[in-house]
Order: structure tokens, then C-alpha cells, then sequence
């Protein structure tokens, strides 16, 4: 049998280009990725001489959807800075995850939410929801 080639998460990076610098900067203190997540819609194909008066789809155009991740909330820090400035510019920016084997992805996104939570016995974290454009570049 052989071994599992399954990892943690841990180590993994979600990186976002400052428009200012045209760098990447690494967002601080992620503790959660959710990958774009792809979809491919149905586009019905049905027409009147449709076997057994069944419906017909073919495959359609895909939907690189979202993604999002969570963060402890610094307020005021680089990160919280950045991710206020998108989100008030609306402007696509190049985003890069980076797995703990050094695999990476690269995609156009924009910040879509950015919500912040201060529970009083907890620590303050951000979830932030950003909207993809375009496919997805791997490499190595």
C-alpha cells in the first residue's frame, strides 16, 4: 500500500501585488485559504426531438468564482492598510497562493468583503472575499 502523500496547510501563503510598489506582499498572519474554486455552467441544449423528452446540457464557459481567506486582525497594520485600500479602489490586482511544497497559483482578483470580528474573550480576526477573473497559472 502506499504512503499518503496528503500535507497540512501549514506554511501555505496568500500573497497580493501592491499597486503602489507592483510587488508582491505577503498577507500577515493567514491562518485559513480557500482557493479559487472553478464551475462550469450548464447551457441546456434541449430541443423538440430530445430523446424520451429529456433535457440536454452541454458543458458552458467556466467560472473562476472566489476565493477567500481569514486572518488575525492587526488593525492599522500593512496588511489591514492594503486590503481597505482595494477595496475602496476596486482595482484588480495579481493574487498568488503558495502551497507548503513551493507549488504556486496565480490569478486576477479583486477585494470583494473585507469583515472584520472583535469578540470580547477572543481574538479580532478579518475574513476577506475576493472575486477571481480569468484562469488560474501553476507552477513550480
Amino acid at each position: 500500500m502506499a504512503a499518503s502523500e496528503a500535507s497540512l496547510g501549514y506554511g501555505s501563503k496568500f500573497k497580493i501585488t501592491d499597486p503602489d510598489t507592483s510587488t508582491f506582499v505577503e498577507i500577515a498572519e493567514v491562518y485559513n485559504i480557500t482557493p479559487p474554486n472553478f464551475e462550469a455552467d450548464d447551457v441546456d441544449v434541449t430541443h423538440n426531438q430530445s430523446p424520451n423528452r429529456t433535457r440536454e446540457t452541454i458543458p458552458g464557459l467556466k467560472s473562476p468564482g472566489d476565493c477567500s481567506f481569514e486572518m488575525n486582525f492587526v488593525p492599522g497594520s500593512d496588511s489591514d492598510v492594503l486590503l481597505r485600500k482595494l477595496l475602496t479602489s476596486g482595482d484588480q490586482v495579481d493574487c498568488q497562493i503558495e502551497f507548503p511544497n513551493a507549488e504556486t497559483w496565480d490569478f486576477l482578483a479583486a477585494v470583494k468583503g473585507y469583515e472584520v470580528s472583535m469578540p470580547t474573550d477572543d481574538k479580532m480576526t478579518a475574513t476577506v472575499s475576493m472575486q477571481v477573473s480569468g484562469d488560474i497559472s501553476a507552477s513550480t
